[in-house]
């Protein structure tokens, strides 16, 4: 079989080039005359189009690790036709994935794997009696969490399995292909509304759909664009209502491209086509912008390359971090890191992202790893946009479970999305025939120092004592970053050498805007109504919210926890009592169920949020626990009954802890596209099982309101937030203790060159 068949990349925008100049020829033809030459022309057109990419497309090796690398084999490989005009990266690390065998029982499939799972689904009467299907995702089927905790390293490995979610004549299934035995199991779906994640490749084959309808390009030339100059993003419809039902939807928007790689800022607004993404087939067209410009292209272009030499800003001099020793962490089989006093599994995710497992800290006292997080990754992203006209009120996007987070994920670029001390991991994904292909540099692993402390004390000189002692804190970061069309998120897991682990959300990349005929905010009356912020001529940034919801399924000490709420309440004192007239007072509860732990975060009633062990317990007496420390503590504002909402209902806390089950591990549900909120963490919770002394998993929503500024325009300044998971009464004392200080003769220095 012809391993190039079949790729996730986005060639739409490549094609439309080619595409496009062809039915500009074409719409000049008399229409009344010649509608069925133009209709051949246009087909014959975009087939010679299509061929003559295919022959010019780059063939990889003829080994299976090379089938598709974003990063090698398609200088236009993107999410959502974003046009990429940089060449690879000279230093993009290469590796071949040929050879890998799995080495623990939940490292990824392997590229072989992923291949014996087409050949085995090809060959099952499902597929192999289908007139059309398409793989939507195939990952591993991870074995039962107890297996995993019992297995050491030099056992045997499980059975290995995959979850397969699929399309088969226009019909969802969920299914489980044993690759030992070859057996496939199929899951009934009929209790889900929604649809599966979106491919790469019916996103890109809907931006063409539009193509080949007469009045969709006689209005696009009717509002002033060129049709050679058209970039179109296929944008997710969310739920609202009966009549979205049976039918998978999505929306097409369309921008120029006209003297700027930054089509974002030039939308064609009002223009929307509704396409049936199994028929391909145009259903409706709503123009409602007739009379709104184009936005100028002058000052959007944000590459270093496009800025004038004369108004280049060199503020800083070069720096990087220096490791005279090498890494102080090791990669070990692919994907067991160990860095100082932790240990951990790490892999790549088509949907998540990345997920970090298995996470361990070893004792300073007793020298053992101890359990901490048995499972931890970006369970969903809500963006919701606050605009309810006609081209805006859909646009309530579920990244990870429309879009798939991991797939949107692009190779990093080494030292500038990470130092020159990363280590680099690819992930191995399937394209919707089932084709394995490689995402290179996907996620990076380094050592962080900026200059902050661990711990310190400078003795008072009233007491005598000649005491500095300080601590440098140098912390392990594990980073992916994945480019959902305009916006760009930077997702961070750091280990402290303290215990904390930090997850941190970084945005940035290019608003989504909106065109308008204002130039100037004194020509608008009603500043309310704009819905957002003018930016530039022309360009609104519509205000949206980000929510980033996280599922940590915590293993402190062991699998079975507690969740116990810490409430800070004043007390008052009598007048005999004391001089003071108040003072705080900590009480303790324990969650019994999921609904005592759905926690809103409020600022004059503040609580601490710990997952203890309520059997084991410090030499004191203290059960052993981690808490929570809140931060990006946005929440939505919207009506619990708006549509999106519901489908968003998880972020109605920001804190839930449920008890585990393998089968709750996407907080917007399995299925998410068009889904209408059966299947969500809100509905699971509303059982309100018993969770106290369960092996329980911890969800925490990180929020952002994004109201857009000027600063914002033509690309954004990173915004970032995080939260922690912090030992509380994990350690008999301060685990760091006993590190040392830096002195001048462990590190190296630099002298620069006299010829510089």
């Amino acid at each position: 079989m012809n391993t190039q068949t079949s790729q996730p990349t986005n060639l739409g925008s490549h094609l439309h080039t080619l595409t496009l100049k062809q039915s500009l020829q074409v719409e000049k033809a008399p229409m009344d005359t010649r509608s069925f030459l133009r209709f051949f022309f246009l087909s014959l057109c975009i087939a010679v189009a299509l061929l003559f990419t295919w022959a010019h497309l780059p063939y990889g090796p003829p080994y299976a690790a090379d089938l598709l690398d974003c990063s090698t084999n398609s200088a236009w490989c993107s999410s959502k036709n974003r046009l990429q005009s940089k060449p690879p990266s000279p230093t993009l690390r290469l590796r071949d994935h040929a050879s890998d065998t799995p080495h623990h029982p939940l490292d990824p499939l392997t590229l072989l794997e992923i291949t014996a799972v087409r050949s085995i689904l090809s060959s099952h009467a499902l597929f192999a009696s289908s007139s059309s299907h398409a793989l939507h995702s195939v990952d591993l089927q991870e074995p039962d969490k107890s297996l995993v905790l019992r297995w050491h390293h030099g056992d045997p490995l499980f059975p290995r399995k995959a979850t397969v979610v699929a399309r088969v004549d226009d019909m969802s299934h969920v299914l489980t292909v044993d690759l030992t035995t070859r057996e496939v199991t199929v899951e009934d779906t009929a209790s889900h509304t929604g649809y599966p994640t979106m491919t790469l490749e019916e996103m890109t084959a809907a931006t063409w759909v539009p193509l080949m309808n007469a009045d969709f390009n006689r209005t696009i030339v009717q509002r002033g664009v060129d049709l050679t100059d058209l970039a179109c993003l296929p944008l997710s419809t969310g739920w609202y209502g009966k009549v979205e039902e049976k039918r998978r939807l999505i929306k097409v928007q369309c921008y120029s491209t006209k003297d700027t790689v930054n089509f974002y800022m030039r939308p064609i607004e009002g223009l929307t086509v509704l396409v049936d993404l199994d028929t391909k087939q145009v259903l409706e067209i709503s123009d409602k912008g007739g009379g709104i410009p184009i936005p100028k292209a002058a000052n959007t272009d944000y590459r270093y390359s496009a800025q004038k030499p004369n108004q280049v800003l060199k503020l800083l001099k070069p720096i990087s971090i220096e490791q005279p020793n090498g890494r102080s962490f090791t990669v070990e089989d692919d994907h067991l890191v160990k860095w100082a006093n932790w240990e951990f599994h790490l892999k790549p995710d088509a949907r998540a992202g990345v997920i970090v497992s298995q996470a361990k800290v070893r004792d300073p006292n007793t020298g053992e790893f101890r359990d901490v997080m048995y499972k931890g990754f970006t369970s969903e992203l809500f963006v919701p946009y606050m605009d309810p006209t006609d081209a805006w009120y859909f646009k309530t996007y579920m990244d990870a479970g429309e879009y798939g987070f991991g797939l949107q994920a692009m190779p990093l670029e080494p030292l500038n999305d990470c130092p020159r001390n990363a280590y680099y991991m690819d992930g191995v994904f399937a394209a919707a025939d089932g084709t394995p292909y490689v995402r290179s540099n996907m996620v990076c692993v380094f050592e962080s120092y900026a200059g902050d402390i661990a711990w310190r004390h400078t003795e008072c000189p009233i007491t005598g004592m000649q005491i500095r002692e300080v601590r440098p804190k140098v912390t392990l970061v594990v980073r992916m970053a994945a480019s959902v069309a305009n916006y760009d998120y930077i997702i961070d897991w750091e280990f402290q050498t303290d215990g904390l682990i930090r997850a941190k959300v970084g945005l940035s990349g290019i608003l989504m805007v909106k065109g308008t005929s204002y130039e100037n905010v004194n020509q608008v009356s009603s500043p309310e109504n704009l819905h957002g912020t003018l930016l530039s001529e022309n360009v609104i940034g519509v205000i949206h919210d980000h929510y980033v919801t996280f599922y940590l399924d915590m293993d402190v000490d062991g699998s079975d926890n507690s969740f116990l709420k810490v409430n800070l309440q004043r007390e008052q004192n009598s007048p005999n009592e004391s001089p003071r007239k108040s003072y705080l007072k900590a009480t303790k509860t324990v969650a019994k169920t999921e609904k005592d732990a759905q926690v809103k975060l409020k600022l004059y009633d503040p609580s601490e949020f710990h997952v203890i062990n309520p059997t084991k317990r410090t030499r004191v007496g203290n059960p052993v626990g981690y808490k929570l420390v809140p931060g990006g503590t946005a929440a939505s504002l919207l009506d619990l009954d708006d549509p999106p909402q519901k489908r968003g209902a998880f972020t109605n806390n920001q804190i839930w802890v449920t008890p585990y089950n393998r089968s709750e591990q996407w907080a917007g549900g399995l299925l998410v596209c068009q889904s209408q909120g059966e299947d969500t963490l809100a509905v699971w919770s509303d059982r309100d099982r018993p969770i106290e002394n369960k092996d329980i998993v911890l969800w925490y929503t990180l929020g952002f309101h994004h109201i857009p500024c000027q600063e914002d325009f033509p690309i954004m300044p990173t915004v970032s937030s995080s939260f922690d998971l912090k030992p509380v009464n994990f350690f008999e004392s301060n685990p760091i203790l006993r590190t040392p200080p830096n002195v001048e003769t462990d590190l190296p220095v630099c002298v620069a060159d006299a010829s510089a």
